[in-house]
């Protein structure tokens, strides 16, 4: 029993202590402007092996790298359009979260709209349609001289 809560005791000191040792970037800059276009990249970049996450949020080793290459760029004075461009052409349109409207990115920005139109459409026929059929009941001459006679009855009464 000794020994268990030792062993335990180990591992809980392990813990707190290797969580000491973990890195955290600080990225300095001269001004508050410049600190702030760094959080704004930071936060609009995709992470390129996350792919999920933006490069503030990621741990992978290639969004630290971005990160510390955005410091130097910021550092440089890069206007913020340099900055886009170089991250573009190094890692494509994906790593932004929202890729300029081009040809080749047309469809991702104008596609939903054009699903949304061909299934109103699509929607409106079938409306049409069955309003057209329920509306054009060709009765024979026996029927339509029945419904004469029940319309004929109703208004008499």
């Amino acid at each position: 029993m000794k020994q268990f809560k030792t062993i335990l005791l180990l591992s809980i000191i392990s813990v707190f202590f290797t969580s000491a040792y973990a890195a955290i970037e600080v990225y300095q800059f001269d001004n508050a402007e410049k600190t702030a276009r760094f959080q704004k990249f930071t936060a609009d970049l995709r992470c390129p092996k996350c792919q999920n996450q933006n490069i503030a949020d990621s741990n992978a080793e290639i969004a630290r790298d971005l990160r510390a290459k955005l410091q130097q760029m910021l550092t440089e004075d890069k206007s913020d359009k340099d900055i886009v461009q170089y991250m573009t052409d190094r890692y494509g349109d994906f790593v932004l979260y929202e890729p300029k409207i081009t040809a080749q990115t047309y469809l991702l920005w104008f596609g939903p709209f054009l699903l949304l139109a061909i299934a109103l459409l699509i929607v409106f026929f079938i409306v049409k349609a069955r309003n057209k059929r329920t509306n054009s009941i060709e009765l024979n001459t026996k029927q339509q001289k029945q419904l004469d006679g029940l319309l004929n009855k109703k208004q008499d009464s």
